[in-house]
């Protein structure tokens, strides 16, 4: 493993690298399909490069939830009962990543990653106007079993997610594309509160480069939830799919 601790680009690096996750995950998803590889890259075993990822994860969806709150935005209490589902999933997700083999999680996160490119490339176009929400009765109790098992995913790797939450809160519980993403990074910050305790514990986490990837989510997190969750997407879309596939060749066969 290489000493990169002595060259300082290291840390400019991981902000920025944070900053544009932050951004992502906030306007859509993704971030950790950026974060979570170069982690690994910078030669971090793969559960440590996990846990890491946390706490940015964690720093971007606080930011985001007072982001979304200073613009009246909420879906209180329905978010809080899915975050809590989600969490209860994540301790499962998380403790699996802790135990799983380094080879095996890099082969698994690269599958991951191309899949979730699939899913960006052909994501189906969706008609936000003129929506029924649906967030209470039987409704809310399949998401909250939904989610449980979107936890467990979480807890486990967390890459991607952000994609299958939004279709999930749009298609089934028929929220539009503010609501969407205001619930979905509350939900996030609970369940990946607990994923990131859970490596924390297994002393899976190095706090330095995690703080540094921290403050970059925080600034990406907070800027994209008070500029726009539609506009940019296809901008960054290009440079996410060219990024992700370079990384999961490497994570494949280096």
């Amino acid at each position: 493993m290489l000493e990169i601790d002595q060259f300082l680009w290291i840390y400019p690096l991981l902000v920025f690298a944070g900053f544009i996750a932050g951004f992502m995950n906030t306007m859509a998803g993704g971030g950790s399909l950026l974060t979570l590889p170069l982690l690994i890259f910078l030669g971090l075993p793969p559960a440590v490069a996990n846990g890491t990822n946390r706490i940015a994860i964690v720093m971007s969806t606080s930011s985001a939830t007072l982001g979304f709150k200073s613009k009246g935005v909420s879906t209180f209490p329905f978010n809080i009962y899915l975050g809590i589902c989600g969490l209860l999933g994540a301790l499962i997700g998380a403790k699996i990543a802790i135990d799983i083999d380094g080879a095996l999680f890099n082969k698994i996160l690269a599958i991951i990653m191309i899949v979730v490119v699939v899913l960006i490339v052909f994501k189906p176009k969706v008609n936000y106007t003129e929506l029924i929400e649906r967030l209470t009765g039987k409704h809310l109790y399949i998401s909250m079993i939904a989610f449980f098992f979107i936890g467990i995913y979480g807890g486990f790797i967390n890459a991607g997610i952000g994609f299958v939450i939004m279709l999930f809160l749009h298609y089934y519980n028929r929220l539009n594309l503010v609501k969407v993403n205001s619930a979905k990074v509350v939900i996030v910050l609970i369940y990946t509160t607990g994923a990131l305790i859970t490596f924390a514990l297994a002393d899976k986490v190095n706090w330095t480069y995690g703080l540094f990837l921290a403050s970059g989510n925080f600034l990406g997190g907070w800027s994209s939830s008070r500029w726009s969750v539609k506009k940019g997407e296809n901008s960054i879309k290009v440079f996410l799919i060219v990024i992700v596939v370079l990384m999961s060749i490497k994570l494949w066969f280096f």
